[in-house]
């Protein structure tokens, strides 16, 4: 049986490359509108659920997450360093994430314990509003946990303290152990708990063992067995997304009184 040659094997081999890299790049540019439109989807859906306007499990159509996030929710998009709104910005197009590979629209994180190396000038925040009031305000969170960085959301009452919600959407945290962050159970014994001390310092814990009832013990949250790192991540994320460096100067405007932030 006759043996191919090293150049034949070569080429043969670079043309399969070639055909396959083709295939792939068309596909990634085909592809690409779509799956833009499942992130900006996938994002509205959990809003929805951290408002507590859709449960975690629910099974609904593209088109009915769309039809309810128009009619609760309000994107806005915050400069993080004066808090004010910019509306020069398209908050229904707006990619924080995206922004943040632009360094026109990024910046180097200043030195933090939440393991966040560059930070976004632009921040989006939403609304929760009924009868044109806000109910909600949801902010987006992210910091390093154990193995992994957590991508959430944390929502607030009007007070811009009071707690009534959180999820962690995205993370690669041991399943189990620092994975129970998107435990729905855990995530219940969040509402009711402030964000901050009566001198609006990040207050909120997650701390070692059980903490009582939120009328009791406001700034604690239960700890998650075998988790220490993970918890000590949430707590160092939080702490810095409601600083000055993240989103104080906003939730300080938001909360003056007559202001539209």
């Amino acid at each position: 049986m006759q043996q191919a040659s090293n150049r034949y094997i070569i080429l043969f081999a670079a043309a399969v490359c070639l055909v396959c890299s083709v295939f792939v790049a068309f596909a990634a540019v085909t592809l690409k509108e779509r799956q833009d439109a499942n992130a900006v989807l996938d994002r509205q859906k959990k809003v929805l659920i951290v408002a507590g306007l859709l449960e975690e499990k629910a099974k609904v159509s593209a088109g009915e997450v769309q039809t309810l996030f128009d009619e609760s929710i309000v994107p806005r998009v915050v400069d993080l360093a004066s808090g004010a709104y910019d509306d020069s910005i398209d908050a229904t197009t707006f990619d924080q994430q995206r922004s943040l590979k632009d360094p026109a629209m990024s910046k180097a994180a200043p030195e933090n314990r939440a393991g966040l190396t560059r930070v976004p000038l632009r921040a989006q925040v939403y609304h929760v509003v009924s009868d044109e009031r806000i109910e909600q305000i949801i902010l987006p969170i992210e910091g390093k946990g154990l193995w992994s960085t957590l991508y959430g959301f944390l929502a607030l009452a009007p007070d811009t303290t009071s707690i009534t919600g959180i999820t962690f959407y995205q993370h690669g945290e041991t399943p189990g152990l620092g994975g129970e962050v998107d435990n729905a159970s855990w995530k219940a014994r969040w509402p009711g708990r402030q964000a901050f001390d009566e001198n609006w310092q990040p207050a909120i814990e997650v701390i070692k063992g059980l903490a009582g009832p939120p009328a009791e013990d406001p700034y604690s949250v239960d700890g998650l067995s075998g988790a220490t790192l993970t918890c000590r991540g949430v707590n160092e994320l939080l702490h810095y997304w409601l600083s000055e460096q993240g989103f104080g100067p906003y939730l300080e405007r938001f909360r003056s009184p007559g202001s539209t932030a």
